[in-house]
């Protein structure tokens, strides 16, 4: 697994975090036939709060971002992309398992905000 670390965002990586969530998400959406090229981003832009997000950067260069937004009851782990050549190098793992650990040291309940019918959701969905 490459040198990677956890940083807070700020609002100079929201171009970035777009970049990356539409091409992480492209294949899904166009499945879906909801790929819209402009609207992906924007819908980024609109919900990025650098206050509950981290950038993650492997030797230095950006490579995804995680966001965990507290809520009333919960905290929301949503907005997980990492790029695509780092997928399954073990770096997602550990990002969310130490986000993971530092909820449960807090006692925070934490539910995972993800596209639906993506083939990485894999869940039910209480009605």
């Amino acid at each position: 697994m490459a040198g990677w670390e956890l940083r807070p965002a700020s609002m100079a990586d929201v171009e970035a975090v777009a970049e990356l969530r539409a091409l992480v998400l492209r294949a899904d959406l166009e499945r879906l036939g909801r790929y819209d090229e402009e609207r992906v981003r924007q819908r980024l832009r609109d919900g990025f709060v650098p206050a509950y997000t981290w950038v993650v950067e492997v030797d230095g260069a950006f490579a995804g971002c995680v966001a965990l937004r507290p809520a009333a009851d919960a905290h929301w782990l949503e907005h997980f992309y990492l790029a695509p050549h780092l997928q399954g190098s073990g770096i997602g793992t550990a990002v969310l398992r130490g986000l993971l650990e530092r909820c449960d040291r807090a006692g925070a309940l934490v539910r995972l905000n993800v596209l639906h019918a993506s083939p990485q959701c894999q869940c039910t969905v209480d009605t």
